[in-house]
């Protein structure tokens, strides 16, 4: 089977199973860890629009979906960049665009909880807690001095 047969096949699946799990799977099936990265992380971005389509909708039991797939989707890219074995000093494209994407990530978190019922926000801790570490772990990489 050749690789053009196979990602025709894959992206027949990806469209056929919908389009809230096609870009994590396209994500974890890109080869390039730093594009990866970078895809998994808009995927992040793109769940939470679907988060707060599905709050405003009172489809709460839609919103814990979206935010649990948001949360895979930022372990996803932090893995990723993380696997990839370089410095983010020596190398810091990748590492530096994933850093102002959790940023701006978890800023719009806390602006979709300020816009939750109190009871419910809750729902998206999770998702704020595991963005703001990896945001905080990227920037220590990026600034941090010489390895001893």
């Amino acid at each position: 089977m050749s690789a053009r047969f196979a990602i025709a096949i894959l992206a027949v699946l990806l469209t056929a199973a919908g389009p809230a799990c096609a870009d994590l799977k396209q994500a974890l099936a890109e080869p390039n860890l730093e594009k990866r990265s970078k895809l998994a992380l808009d995927n992040a971005s793109a769940q939470l629009r679907h988060v707060k389509e599905a709050y405003q909708k009172g489809d709460l039991d839609a919103v814990r979906d979206r935010a649990a797939e948001a949360l895979e989707s930022v372990e996803v890219a932090a893995k990723a960049l993380k696997d990839t074995g370089k410095d983010p000093r020596r190398s810091p494209k990748w590492f530096k665009k994933a850093e102002m994407e959790t940023r701006d990530l978890a800023r719009r978190i806390e602006a979709v909880q300020q816009d939750m019922s109190y009871s419910d926000r809750p729902m998206l801790d999770a998702l704020h807690a595991k963005t703001q570490q990896v945001h905080d772990d990227l920037l220590m990489g990026l600034m941090e001095g010489k390895r001893k």
